[in-house]
Formats: C-alpha cells, structure tokens, sequence
C-alpha cells in the first residue's frame, strides 16, 4: 500500500512508520522535518496547517493519522487531500467522561473528563469532524500506550529506578488499575482493520486485562531481574510528582478489537522489548524531576 503517516518522527507515529515500511509499504511520513528521520519513509517536509494542494494529486491507499489533536489539525490535512483510500485517526480514551458506567464502551456519549480536560475535549472535536468529512473513516481509541520507541518517562522511569537500586514510590496502596496496549499490537490492530474493514468504525483498543500499579511496578523491575522495595505514599501528596500517571482508574471495553485479533502481546514481553529499546536511546527519553523530588522529600 501507499501509506501517509503524520508525524513518523517519535514514540506512536515513527513506530508505526516503521513498521509497515518493514511490511514493504511505500510509507510517505508528513512533519516539518526537525528530527531525525526513519530509514525507508518518503519525507513531506512541511506543516499540516500549510499544505495548500500539495497532497492533492498523491493517491493514498491508507492515511493513519497519528498527530490530530483538535478540529483544525484535521480540518486542514483532510482539504489538503485528493481521493484516497481508508483513514484511519488515532484517538484517545481521554474522551469518554470520567462519570459514565465503566467498562467504557464505543457507543457510550463522550464529553468532558475532568482528569484530562482540554486534551479529551479537542480530541473529541476533532472525532466529529472526522466522522463528518469522511464519514467511512475508523476511530482508534488506546488507553496508556507502551513499548518500544516510548520517549514518554513511564515504564522509563521505574527501568531508571530499577537500575539505581532506588525503593519505589506508590501512590497510597497501589491497588489502582492501569490498562496498556502495546504499539505492536496497535499496528496490528491497523492492520486488521485494513483487511477485514469492520462495520463498526470506533474501536476501543487495549489489553483486555488490567494491571494494579503494584504489579506493573514489579514488572518493570523483573524485567532487570529485581525486586522492586515498594514504599507506599499517602494522598495528601499530589502524585504527579513523583508517579508518572494520574490518579485516574478506568477500563475500556474492548470487545470490538477482540472480534478482529483474538490476542494481544503479554505485558511483560512487551515491557522486556521496551527496556531492550530503552538501554539504547535512554537520551532521547523526555525525563520528569520525579528522581529529584523523590530525593529531596521522600526518602
């Protein structure tokens, strides 16, 4: 397939990318060209908000749009583009309001989420328009993605610990539930989207099981062959400053994705393959003070 992807530069967007060039697709990336670039992709060097008629004579078989945050992000690529084959825009969870009934489900109405504000809001317009302009387009929503080529300092920031020897700091009892999809099985995910090309065009992904922080911290850890020493912090201290996750419980329903790949990677493999990408590019991590403040006020 001839393939658009925006962005192609870090963690989602140059996972994917990579993967379908791999696949021995023609991959076109769209980004203004201040990173580095992946081996194999056809670079459009310029700005989605700029692109005037210069997508318009390009046939693409497949647009995964990876970089749509808001109405205009997707008002702009899609008057840029002549015919074209699927779309598929990667959402977010952060769409569906914290007070609806959970497991989430696709045809539950989405709002305002007090956990993620404007980020879930925008996404939300940017849905809309989507489903209006290209009414056949597919809607992916991920909970917390993770593995390889993750900048974003989560599963980084336990390895980091890990590697220093450093106890580990949980959120009051650890018992909340995270829920993970790995980037691989995103890609998948595509692509089984592309072949089978469901009647229904939202579709929740994520591992159909969840993980309390407890366990996904000693996850982390066995992946360097420890045991993490856990430490438990009271709520009066605002977690975000030294756990890099909010203090959000929530569950997708993920029925939908089963019906189209009946099984998804393991979080541990999945965790062993982000630590093995994480020991070689730990400089290209997007790093919190969470080690500085643990320092200065917890241990």
């Amino acid at each position: 397939m001839k393939i658009l992807v925006t962005g192609g530069t870090v963690f989602v967007s140059r996972y994917i990318a990579e993967y379908f060039v791999k696949r021995g697709d023609e991959v076109y990336v769209l980004n203004r060209n201040t990173r580095p670039q992946s081996d194999g992709v056809i670079l459009i060097n310029n700005d989605r908000h700029d692109l005037g008629s210069s997508l318009r004579n390009i046939y693409f078989d497949l647009i995964i749009d990876v970089t749509a945050y808001n109405e205009e992000d997707v008002r702009d690529l899609t008057d840029s583009l002549g015919d074209f084959g699927r779309y598929i825009m990667i959402s977010s969870s952060a769409v569906y309001p914290e007070t609806l009934e959970q497991p989430f489900k696709e045809e539950q109405e989405c709002g305002f989420n007090i956990h993620w504000e404007s980020y879930g809001t925008n996404k939300i317009n940017a849905e809309k328009y989507l489903t209006k302009k290209v009414p056949d387009a597919y809607i992916i929503r991920p909970p917390y993605l993770y593995g390889k080529m993750n900048n974003l300092y989560r599963e980084s920031f336990v390895f980091e610990c890990a590697e220093k020897n450093m106890p580990f700091f949980i959120p009051k009892n650890g018992k909340m539930q995270l829920q993970f999809f790995d980037i691989e099985d995103l890609c998948r995910l595509i692509e089984k989207i592309t072949e089978i090309k469901p009647q229904y065009h939202i579709i929740n992904a994520g591992n159909p099981e969840t993980v309390d922080i407890n366990e996904w911290v000693r996850l982390c850890y066995g992946v360097l062959g420890r045991i993490p020493e856990i430490r438990y912090v009271s709520d009066k201290i605002n977690q975000r400053l030294y756990f890099p996750f909010r203090d959000y419980e929530y569950v997708l329903d993920v029925t939908n994705q089963e019906s189209l790949m009946t099984d998804v990677k393991p979080l541990e493999t999945g965790l062993k393959q982000s630590y093995d990408w994480y020991k070689n590019n730990s400089g290209l991590i997007i790093r919190k003070n969470y080690i500085q403040y643990i320092k200065e006020n917890l241990l």
